[in-house]
């Protein structure tokens, strides 16, 4: 069920805007002595080894563009583009605002190249591997749906996570997020549409959160984080699934055992005519029936490539909204990209989506792809033996393999091997979602550098905003179609696996890099009023869901949403310093 709007979760996410146009230097990771020993020296300013970078905006215009170039804590380890060195040295004071308005255009545009590279790339990929792997609905759902869902959060974090000064943003992120869904998407379902919660799901949901939120406070008090503590978060996910199998397992259990008695279908287990219902509501017609054409000729070898590169699906087109193709006019060159860089298999389809010139053409740029963004483009470009850089070394073998493929497969029949795509699909478009998602991190950072904003604060607004209001819009259309009791486990059960993992894993890897525990640097008092209000919003849904007998009503989503009014206040009013403690 939940695969069917995984298309409408990211179709909604942001509205897109124009593209920046914008070019900078990018010599920053030419070398890396120009992070050690800077070219232009400023005069006045300070050299110390470690300067808080917002305090550029303190100097003289003069010397704004030597202290980004010069201090190391406004050098960032990954993405393509010098976000800070693109304001303060490209951009005349003058035309600040012009700048902030083709970052904040480009931000915009990133968050849409997340939704759809998840949405029709990573996620069908994602299926197909489960399919390919047998795996069941509700392992499936728990895992690779919740990593398809949540692939945007997880991959900020995960950037987010590789610098102590950024960390507060996935912090923010996650925390914000969670907020953010628990209160005004959760209050808005219930306004929506008041319904009964399933008691179970509710009650295991939100208590492995509320583990999850009390762990990453105890985090944050100790300021580091260990490979064991990094263990204890995935490990804790693994239990949750194996939680969610258990309880399903038992549930149809007592179902085949109750024979006179039927139990209440739960939010877990789908029955038939629900499933019919959802089925007629999302396919009440078939047009492609109307357009099949009465005589069927072989496509040639040319025409299957162009077809298959074409994003724009011209029926669909023709019977859309102004606004519908407005935002797909925005998405045609994303589409196109993604579709020629990565492979997509689909189960569902008789042909299993096997376009062989296109499919033979991915097994050269697919490989190019992951080595241009793996660590971006550090490996790509590493020369071996100092003669023949990866790359090129990757095109000859990935040409080789796309002839002998070619030539030993016909257009009309899938390979054997044809599932293999599935895993280069999803690699590829893992890494597109990661560069995309270090660009996203990275221009958050300048620009809470040029308003003086801590990344905690813009973590739980714009970062967690952008990659949450595509789960919002997706919850409230399920709830006004009549299944408010779906769209609310999934409030909870998606940022289980957001927190859990993202942290998890991002402290992990960095692990892995640096061999050293994470450290961590909180805002201020503001990760703790985030923290705070996110596990008292927790609490209160804990303790008011009970007391009305799981039967939601629009005054509990009223209370939501105030919740989170006062919370965002509160939150803002402390970034300003209006809130503040002497101690702290």
């Amino acid at each position: 069920m939940a695969g069917r709007w995984l298309n409408l979760r990211w179709a909604l996410s942001v509205l897109c805007v124009l593209l920046m146009a914008e070019t900078v230097s990018g010599t920053r990771g030419s070398s890396t002595g120009a992070h050690i020993s800077p070219q232009f020296p400023a005069s006045g300013v300070n050299q110390t080894p470690v300067v808080d970078c917002r305090k550029v905006c303190g100097l003289n215009v003069s010397d704004r563009c030597d202290f980004i170039r010069t201090n190391p804590d406004c050098h960032s380890d990954g993405g393509y583009l010098d976000y800070l060195e693109g304001i303060f040295c490209h951009f005349p004071p003058s035309l600040l605002p012009l700048a902030v308005t083709l970052y904040v255009s480009w931000l915009l545009y990133l968050f849409l190249i997340l939704g759809v590279t998840a949405a029709k790339f990573f996620c069908p990929n994602l299926s197909a591997i489960s399919t390919t792997l047998k795996l069941s609905h509700n392992v499936a759902g728990v895992t690779f749906l919740a990593f398809g869902n949540g692939a945007p959060d997880i991959f900020s974090a995960l950037v987010a996570f590789s610098d102590p000064h950024t960390a507060g943003l996935a912090l923010g992120a996650l925390f914000g997020a969670g907020v953010l869904v628990t209160t005004v998407v959760a209050g808005g379902i219930t306004i929506l549409h008041p319904f009964m919660a399933a008691s179970r799901p509710f009650f295991r949901d939100i208590i492995f959160y509320m583990v999850a939120v009390f762990l990453t406070f105890l985090m944050l008090f100790r300021g580091r984080v260990t490979l064991a503590w990094a263990l204890g978060y995935l490990g804790l996910y693994v239990f949750y699934v194996v939680t969610v199998i258990l309880c399903t397992w038992i549930y149809r259990w007592q179902r085949r055992g109750s024979l006179f008695c039927p139990m209440p279908v739960t939010p877990e287990i789908l029955s038939d005519s629900e499933e019919d219902r959802v089925s007629s509501n999302t396919n009440s017609y078939d047009y492609g029936d109307e357009y099949r054409p009465l005589f069927f000729y072989q496509e040639t070898t040319a025409q299957i490539l162009v077809r298959a590169l074409n994003p724009l699906d011209y029926m669909k087109w023709r019977r859309k909204s102004a606004y519908w193709k407005a935002l797909k006019v925005f998405k045609l060159p994303v589409e196109f990209l993604l579709l020629l860089t990565v492979p997509v298999v689909d189960p569902d389809k008789d042909d299993r989506n096997w376009k062989r010139p296109l499919n033979c053409l991915h097994l050269v740029i697919s490989p190019l792809v992951v080595v241009l963004t793996l660590q971006s483009g550090t490996y790509g470009v590493y020369e071996i033996d100092g003669l023949v850089p990866v790359w090129v070394v990757v095109v000859i073998a990935g040409t080789a393999l796309a002839s002998v493929t070619f030539f030993a497969t016909s257009d009309s029949q899938p390979p054997r091997l044809h599932w293999l795509f599935a895993f280069l699909g999803f690699l590829t478009s893992a890494l597109w979602i990661n560069a995309a998602a270090t660009e996203v991190v990275n221009i958050l950072r300048s620009l809470g550098v040029v308003f003086q904003l801590s990344n905690t604060v813009l973590g739980l607004t714009l970062l967690a905003w952008g990659n949450s209001i595509g789960d919002a819009f997706s919850d409230f259309t399920l709830a006004r179609q009549g299944y408010p009791r779906m769209a609310f486990s999934a409030c909870f059960g998606g940022i289980i696996f957001n927190i859990l993992v993202g942290v998890g894993l991002g402290c992990l890897l960095q692990i892995s890099r640096s061999h050293t525990e994470v450290k961590l640097e909180p805002d201020g008092l503001l990760v703790w009023v985030l923290a705070g209000a996110l596990g008292l919003s927790l609490v209160f849904s804990l303790v008011s869901v009970p007391l009305q007998c799981f039967q939601l009503s629009r005054v509990y989503g009223f209370c939501l949403l105030l919740f989170y009014l006062n919370f965002l206040v509160v939150a803002l009013l402390t970034e300003f310093g209006v809130i503040h403690l002497k101690s702290m």
